[in-house]
């Protein structure tokens, strides 16, 4: 989608900090990060919501979880832990329309979150 930021990055039209890549996923640094790790695991195809996920493209939901794994052995969370969230909706929080996943650590993270 031509307006979609999510999709411009990975277009290379807009720069990120790229920690990881493979031909179905990217994975970049969130500019508003809430924890020493904070990055964002996109598809690469362009998926709104979760509510717009479809049955044939379930293998990307693996996909996702799959990279966050390889970002948290980057980034050494592998052991201490991290959380992964996925917002759908406005009223959930979700504010870029791409579906994307939260790896977030590095520090303690309580529960419940705000």
């Amino acid at each position: 989608m031509s307006d979609c930021l999510f999709c411009k990055i990975i277009a290379g039209e807009i720069p990120a900090d790229v920690v990881y890549e493979n031909d179905k996923v990217l994975a970049f640094r969130d500019i508003n990060a809430q924890a020493p790790t904070h990055v964002l695991v996109i598809p690469k195809v362009h998926i709104a919501t979760i509510e717009d996920i479809q049955p044939e493209q379930a293998s990307i939901m693996g996909d996702l979880f799959l990279a966050a794994q390889a970002v948290a052995k980057v980034d050494g969370l592998s052991e201490a832990g991290y959380r992964t969230v996925m917002n759908c909706q406005e009223g959930a929080g979700q504010s870029v329309f791409h579906i994307h996943l939260h790896v977030i650590g590095g520090r303690p993270l309580s529960w419940p979150p705000g």
